[in-house]
């Protein structure tokens, strides 16, 4: 496979609903778009750059429901280092991963120290189809703001699903990480230095702007039961909803659990205000601690609709689609 600096352009022949559709991937100088009927639903930044105190990390911005609709916000007011749907970590042995402020315990405050790291986009080592679907996988390499190579990562999205009768499409995220920093290594989040709450961290997507206030449904939970009931908790899935601005009619983010081969069970962060936000967080609460060569593992399904389903129709559709 080239590296990342190549062009490539990759056609799926699909079949659903006994129509045959095309889902393309192309790959560019910094950047790889995923399009189906015409409509770019997925946008993945490898090498986005940017500034420092934000940690540059690759990130998918926008992303879309088949209708174009956006289903992402990005770089918002008040959360510069906010991308989209990216990976992270908060706390890495005191060097932050997620961007922004770091949380000091003891202090109680937030404030811009020099422990902001980035993740490096190496290589792609396949860009492949296979049917019904578009993917990719690379290889990337967590830094510190001091130059360190801490983690090595092998990372993969999988884009699949597309249901043009019910308007939605499916990724599947999986990534391993593994410590090359040749001492231990805590993995954890503001809420293990202290703060409640506030346990964000891992694969997280920040939503556009105009879904504040959105619904929040949960797995387990009744109806009514909003974002406050499932923030910290266990739940199977988190389903967020909301209207849209300058386009009629509103979208729907479903997102799994799934898995981890860490201690910690995954447990939810979400808001809806003042900021629609929603991370299922390996290490919310409990710290995850890798030796050097350690490995942990994550896998997770987000599903992406093009209106606000019915409660009955998104507990449905999350025991249909679960992976």
């Amino acid at each position: 496979m080239p590296a990342s600096g190549a062009r490539e352009a990759l056609s799926v022949g699909l079949g659903h609903n006994g129509s045959v559709t095309d889902l393309t991937l192309r790959l560019d100088e910094t950047d790889l778009t995923v399009t189906f009927s015409g409509v770019d639903i997925a946008r993945y930044a490898f090498d986005p750059g940017g500034a420092i105190s934000e940690g540059p990390k690759p990130f998918l911005h926008p992303l879309r429901a088949l209708d174009g609709a956006p289903l992402t916000g990005f770089r918002p007011w008040d959360h510069r280092w906010h991308k989209g749907l990216q990976m992270t970590w908060t706390h890495v042995s005191g060097e932050n991963f997620w961007g922004g402020n770091t949380f000091r315990p003891g202090h109680g405050d937030y404030v811009l120290l020099d422990n902001v790291g980035r993740m490096r986009h190496d290589r792609f080592t396949t860009v492949a189809d296979t049917g019904p679907e578009v993917s990719f996988t690379e290889e990337l390499t967590w830094i510190t703001q001091g130059g360190q190579e801490w983690i090595a990562e092998t990372r993969s999205h999988r884009f699949h699903g597309v249901d043009t009768d019910r308007g939605l499409w499916m990724l599947d995220f999986a990534t391993t990480l593994r410590n090359v920093s040749g001492r231990d290594l805590e993995l954890g989040s503001p809420t293990t230095q202290g703060r409640p709450n506030a346990g964000y961290t891992g694969f997280v997507i920040r939503m556009p702007r105009a879904w504040t206030g959105g619904r929040v449904l949960a797995g387990g939970l009744a109806d009514d039961a909003g974002a406050d009931a499932v923030m910290g908790g266990v739940a199977p899935w988190v389903a967020f909803s909301g209207e849209h601005d300058d386009v009629d009619g509103g979208g729907t983010v479903l997102a799994y659990a799934g898995t981890s081969t860490g201690t910690p069970p995954i447990r939810w962060f979400v808001r809806s205000e003042p900021i629609p936000i929603l991370a299922p967080s390996p290490s919310f609460d409990e710290h995850i601690v890798l030796a050097p060569g350690d490995e942990l593992s994550l896998t997770h399904r987000h599903v992406f609709g093009d209106r606000i389903w019915t409660p009955a129709e998104t507990r449905a559709l999350a025991a249909e689609l679960a992976p």
